[in-house]
């Protein structure tokens, strides 16, 4: 893929949708007023919860961005700058200490040697909103027929995509997309529209699948396995988008009064539109943004075009925070008990931000890559949890 313009990783999709993101009194558009020093106790009882074999995966991807990236690139960590082969340097010394296996609190005395700890400004009351992301599975085939009737696209040739910063630095992580109505550039396609058959017949098609609500929810994580009936597993991941406004199927379901916001999940949205056939495609043309595909040959990748680490990368606002930075995150994810009940547990880990979001937006989100799996649905479904994000800069 990249998933760089993900049309919004499912739970920060979810959150907007229940209408319980933060919201900051005066918007942070400045990546340097992004992050602000933190106090020594934020960090005193820090224990990384997470396996070492995964940081050690995230934080390779990261130094193989950092590589493609020229050493003098600025990397604005709110207050503090430092360049590309600043970053790079400090993040290939903490792989080399990772080598010796070093515990929890070790680790943390070692990253705290070599790196500051500035803090997100988040929401009004200093917190972010943690949410989290999956690779779902859905059955598809290579043709139509048999129950498989629901295209996933690939991307049309009309589709004109244009990253508004080459016109104007302010706009820096802004595109827009849409297509030529003859010397005019002019939206794109509705979901709507596409639905009824705009794009057929163009040979755009790279599979079928069974169910529009799976296609739907897939285009929320920007990116999933196709299974097909013999067996094989073929991944995709975004392309690009129609540029259309994402908006939250669960916000409408809630000014209808079909749901109150904390009952807004994943589970319970598919369960909502299961339960109302008659009512589906209304719904879900209220979101009009629509997600176009490409095949992959390996895992998601995120926007800086390597792959993402099942909890260990994460998604911000890339317009506020360095790309490809050590972080540490503190909440609580869920975990399904024996007896089916759902447990809220401490998750405090560190983590590398590799991706973005069209839905993820000021210094009060962050998005956590789960992976594939049981686990990793029921955290993207069900986390839109309080926590706080700390960013780790180079001494």
């Amino acid at each position: 893929m990249t998933i760089r313009h993900r049309v919004a990783p499912l739970a920060v999709a979810l959150l907007a949708l229940a209408g319980c993101a933060p919201r900051l009194v005066t918007p942070v558009t400045d990546p340097a007023h992004a992050l602000a020093r933190a106090r020594p106790r934020a960090w005193a009882a820090w224990r990384d919860d997470g396996d070492l074999p995964s940081l050690r995966a995230a934080l390779v991807q990261s130094l193989t961005w950092l590589e493609t990236q020229p050493p003098d690139r600025p990397l604005v960590f709110g207050p503090r700058t430092v360049t590309a082969g600043h970053q790079r340097a400090a993040l290939a010394g903490l792989l080399a200490e990772l080598a010796g296996a070093p515990g929890p609190e070790t680790l943390t005395a070692r990253i705290l040697e070599r790196f500051e700890v500035l803090r997100s400004v988040g929401g009004p009351d200093g917190q972010v909103l943690v949410t989290g992301y999956y690779e779902p599975v859905v059955e598809a085939a290579d043709r139509p027929g048999d129950g498989h009737a629901v295209p996933i696209f690939g991307v049309p040739d009309d589709l004109i995509e244009v990253a508004l910063e080459t016109f104007d630095p302010r706009w820096r992580g802004e595109r827009l997309a849409g297509r030529r109505e003859g010397r005019r550039l002019v939206p794109y396609w509705t979901r709507a529209e596409i639905d009824a058959g705009r794009l057929d017949g163009r040979g755009l098609e790279l599979a079928w699948a069974r169910d529009p609500v799976d296609v739907f929810f897939l285009e929320i994580q920007g990116s999933g396995t196709l299974r097909l009936p013999d067996g094989r597993e073929v991944r995709i991941g975004h392309a690009a988008s129609n540029g259309r406004p994402y908006r939250a199927i669960g916000r409408l379901l809630i000014d209808e009064r079909e749901m109150v916001p904390e009952a807004v999940s994943m589970q319970s949205l598919r369960a909502w539109l299961a339960a109302h056939p008659a009512e589906r495609a209304r719904v879900l043309h209220y979101n009009e943004s629509y997600v176009f595909f490409r095949r992959l040959d390996g895992p998601p990748l995120g926007n800086l075009g390597v792959p993402v680490t099942p909890g260990r990368s994460i998604a911000t606002d890339a317009r506020l925070f360095p790309s490809g930075a050590l972080a540490f995150i503190r909440t609580e994810q869920p975990v399904r008990a024996p007896d089916g009940r759902i447990d809220w547990r401490p998750l405090a880990r560190f983590v590398l931000n590799q991706d973005t979001g069209g839905a993820i937006r000021g210094p009060g989100r962050v998005d956590l890559f789960w992976g594939r799996g049981e686990q990793a649905e029921l955290a993207a479904g069900l986390m839109k949890q309080p926590g706080q994000l700390y960013f780790l800069v180079p001494r």
